[in-house]
């Protein structure tokens, strides 16, 4: 088997109705796995499954409730038989003034980044561990790696998901499994729409960007397939930044809103 090719192998992606998600799902059935996509809107599942060539699985649910990681978990591994790859893209962000916070807002980014990855993992790693096989990916952000203003909230959150990535590492590593995070820069997708409108932002973070350009959520997905395949078969507990180089060179802040 190619080392890039993931035949025969099964994958769930949250937040798979677009963006990182859809073309995640996308990279991973190219490669040749079959997946199980999650979010909360069925139309816009089923438009990405019908993109798909390997029997994708749609799964509705809606990550911000406790028990929804739990039940989406169980029924992607009642169609699938079992789970080789499990993504956990979906998230929840805000930019906001911390002295605007409110627990609302803060409840529902520690729920969908932190809470729901790990119950989804607990769910799944059972499968893994009876096969001693399985590589978890988990998408954190650029955020999680400098200072990002008025980003605190969602700061935390994603920091808080690279620490538990490097505490799973340790404690399934041993069962054969590997756990990894990717870090994105600014992607090009619906969530930095209102962003690119304001004067001056795409040229700001192109030109302090060192490769030049915004990330699209192919640059993301191919990093995800890379580290679900077995060319990352001796990588886990780390933190894969794919943002052009920002995080060494640029503050976010950019005029953004």
């Amino acid at each position: 088997m190619e080392p890039f090719s993931l035949t025969g192998r099964t994958a769930i992606v949250t937040g798979a109705s677009r963006g990182i998600g859809a073309a995640t799902a996308q990279a991973l059935d190219r490669a040749g796995a079959r997946v199980a996509l999650v979010a909360r809107s069925r139309a816009d599942l089923e438009e990405v499954a019908r993109q798909l060539e390997h029997d994708p699985v749609v799964v509705v649910g809606d990550l911000r409730l406790a028990q929804t990681p739990i039940d989406v978990g169980t029924q992607a591994l009642k169609a699938l038989g079992q789970v080789d790859i499990l993504v956990n893209n979906a998230a929840a962000a805000a930019r906001l003034d911390t002295v605007d916070s409110e627990a609302e807002a803060i409840d529902e980014m520690l729920a969908v980044n932190i809470r729901a990855p790990l119950l989804l993992i607990a769910t799944v790693i059972p499968s893994m561990i009876e096969r001693r096989s399985g590589s978890i990916i988990n998408l954190s952000s650029v955020s999680a790696l400098v200072g990002t203003p008025r980003r605190a909230a969602y700061a935390a959150s994603k920091g808080g998901l690279d620490a538990a990535t490097r505490s799973l590492a340790m404690e399934l590593g041993p069962s054969g499994i590997r756990v990894n995070s990717v870090a994105p820069g600014v992607v090009d997708t619906a969530l930095w729409a209102k962003n690119r409108r304001i004067p001056g932002v795409i040229e700001k973070i192109e030109e302090q960007t060192p490769l030049g350009r915004w990330a699209i959520p192919e640059d993301i997905a191919d990093v995800i397939v890379f580290l679900a395949s077995d060319a990352a078969r001796f990588v886990t507990g780390d933190t894969i930044t794919a943002d052009g180089g920002m995080a060494r060179t640029f503050d976010l802040h950019g005029g953004a809103v």
